[in-house]
């Protein structure tokens, strides 16, 4: 399996630079040179399998001769030990809950896929690796946990100042060792554009990795807690998936290339629309974004539509006819989250609240479809929003977050200025 640049497509890497790079040069992102189907095997018993071990066998049909099938097999597993539960709310509506990995967030399977697959495909170099991620809330803390003292590898975080929850930044701040934390006084745009322009910097590039969603391997997991819900609710499922850099989204586009049955896909916004309006309108206009409580999609530009362009052919009619977009603002985020609770007794955080507003809307001119509802985080990670919503005490903090309340929050300040951190990273790597 090679891969290759949605900006050069005739020109291929081996996984190891496209997982390592992780940026191309030409500034595009990498795509398997070939999406493979799954074979009649797996699906004659798909549905009998342990959750790893059917996400190893889909991860196996993607990367094909890239690994060898023992050595992923493994990988997936160790990765893995955790499952995505889903939640019933009503006849027609689930909840898929993707919080119970170590940070309480869905951004645990990449990032624990990745740390694995990193170490493995590095194993023999003598050069340290430096993974520079961007983030906006929750894949920073899923990266620092991934990554926290493994051997040779340091993690550096930019993150936005006053932009994400006080608990999701002691997960990024107070962890230490070889996490160190950048705080950007600008957006999470202005991180993301400050990671990019490190990884065209080749004064700066030779030992950098991102983890962000451009890269590949932080996708490829993604994957696999849609194929578990369909194995578990049917094969005619709406998925709703808040959306913010597009990544969980693009993960289910490639799911359905290998051959996941599922019939659409609705994808939730805040006020940072330039997605639906992109469905609505065919004309794509990415602008700076604006601050929300559903911190986590506030991506005024989403890497990965760069990726979805790629996998309906640049085709707007034939992205439309997959996905529908639907977007709501703070009030109504706060609405929805009093509503779930007082309709059906369930705690949902911002984001999924997003996508249950999104879900009732595609159900009131769909009547009767099943929607599954992605709730991306854990809601004690917004406790100041929720109790603000439902009270005091309304949301109990698991231990492994709480613990991190007293820590003290160790952050560099940091203008949003590519040649400030490429000066930066010169001077402490």
């Amino acid at each position: 399996m090679k891969f290759y640049s949605t900006k050069s497509p005739d020109q291929f890497v081996d996984i190891k630079e496209a997982v390592i790079r992780s940026l191309p040069a030409d500034n595009g992102l990498y795509m398997p040179e070939k999406i493979n189907q799954l074979s009649d095997e797996f699906w004659a018993s798909w549905k009998d399998m342990e959750f790893a071990e059917m996400g190893a066998a889909v991860v196996k049909t993607l990367f094909a001769d890239a690994v060898p099938a023992a050595d992923l097999d493994a990988l997936v597993k160790d990765a893995l030990n955790f499952e995505a539960p889903t939640v019933q709310l009503d006849e027609t509506t689930s909840i898929l809950e993707l919080f119970h990995g170590p940070t309480l967030a869905f951004k645990d399977f990449g990032a624990r896929f990745m740390a694995r697959l990193m170490a493995y495909l590095t194993k023999d170099d003598e050069s340290d690796l430096t993974v520079l991620v961007a983030t906006s809330g929750d894949t920073g803390g899923a990266v620092a946990d991934a990554f926290l003292g493994v051997e040779g590898t340091r993690v550096v975080i930019l993150y936005p100042k006053g932009k994400v929850s006080l608990l999701q930044e002691k997960q990024l701040t107070a962890l230490g060792g070889n996490i160190t934390a950048l705080e950007i006084d600008g957006s999470f745009d202005d991180c993301q554009r400050m990671v990019k322009a490190a990884f065209l910097n080749d004064e700066v590039n030779e030992t950098l990795t991102s983890a962000n969603s451009i890269n590949i391997s932080r996708l490829v997991p993604q994957m696999l807690y849609y194929f578990d819900a369909v194995r578990k609710a049917g094969d005619d499922l709406v998925f709703v998936v808040p959306s913010g850099n597009f990544g969980n989204l693009t993960a289910a586009l490639i799911a359905t290339q290998m051959g996941m049955p599922v019939k659409h896909f609705v994808a939730a916004t805040n006020a940072n629309d330039v997605v639906p309006q992109y469905l609505d309108s065919g004309d794509y206009q990415p602008r700076p974004s604006v601050p929300t409580i559903s911190n986590a999609m506030d991506v005024g530009a989403p890497s990965n539509f760069a990726r979805m362009e790629e996998i309906y052919g640049n085709s707007w009619e034939d992205m439309k006819a997959n996905i529908s977009g639907y977007t709501y603002n703070d009030e109504q985020t706060r609405e929805a989250i009093r509503a779930v609770k007082e309709r059906y007794g369930y705690t949902i955080d911002p984001h999924g609240a997003v996508g249950w507003l999104a879900a009732e809307a595609w159900k009131s001119e769909h009547p009767g479809d099943h929607t599954v509802i992605l709730e991306t985080a854990h809601p004690s990670k917004f406790i100041d929003i929720m109790e603000e919503e439902l009270g005091a005490g309304s949301v109990e903090i698991p231990e492994r977050l709480a613990i991190l309340a007293e820590r003290e929050k160790v952050a560099t300040p940091m203008a949003p200025d590519e040649a400030a951190l490429a000066e930066w990273l010169k001077e402490n790597l």
